[in-house]
């Protein structure tokens, strides 16, 4: 014998059918508008006032035993107005900044949230002028899985929430 499922137990299943998939697409449609205007953007979107001689670097194939490379990048603000450098973070806690001017060395800066490290720069660049990035790379941060293609980046933004990146690359092997 079998059973026959009656006209109103259909029409129950593809209600609750439509319902659930009109509730995950509004989930996803909210979810996405608030990710867009959320706080996970680092800038307002503006190109950098700022100008880098280079602002890509590859190491090339680099040891694991031979540790930390570095990369000055030299910054220059090419404008007739100061500007302030508010913030300098990297994309990886492998990855290491350094502001070089005058004698001097400010930082580390590194990955928020992860000790040991600031993001606030609060470095003035007068008109005209230029100052060094240091970029410090240790290839023994990630352990035995950190051989292989690297690429890494380091976020200098500006007051006016004007950015520019710089980017490393490098083959790692043990």
């Amino acid at each position: 014998m079998t059973k026959q499922i009656s006209n109103g137990a259909n029409k129950k299943a593809i209600i609750i059918g439509a319902v659930v998939v009109l509730v995950l697409g509004g989930l996803m449609w909210w979810g996405r508008s608030n990710q867009a205007a959320g706080p996970s953007q680092t800038s307002n979107g503006g190109k950098s006032s700022l100008v880098a001689s280079e602002a890509l670097y590859d190491f090339g194939t680099i040891s694991m035993a031979n540790g930390k490379v570095d990369k000055v990048f030299k910054v220059t603000n090419p404008t007739d107005t100061d500007i302030t450098l508010s913030s300098i973070i990297t994309s990886c806690m492998c990855t290491v900044a350094y502001i070089e001017n005058a004698g001097r060395e400010k930082g580390p800066f590194g990955m928020p949230g992860h000790g040991g490290v600031t993001a606030r720069a609060n470095e003035v660049i007068k008109a005209g002028e230029s100052l060094d990035i240091k970029v410090v790379y240790d290839p023994n941060a990630h352990g035995p899985a950190g051989v292989g293609l690297i690429d890494r980046f380091v976020e200098l933004t500006e007051a006016n929430g004007g950015t520019i990146q710089l980017e490393i690359k490098a083959v790692v092997k043990p």
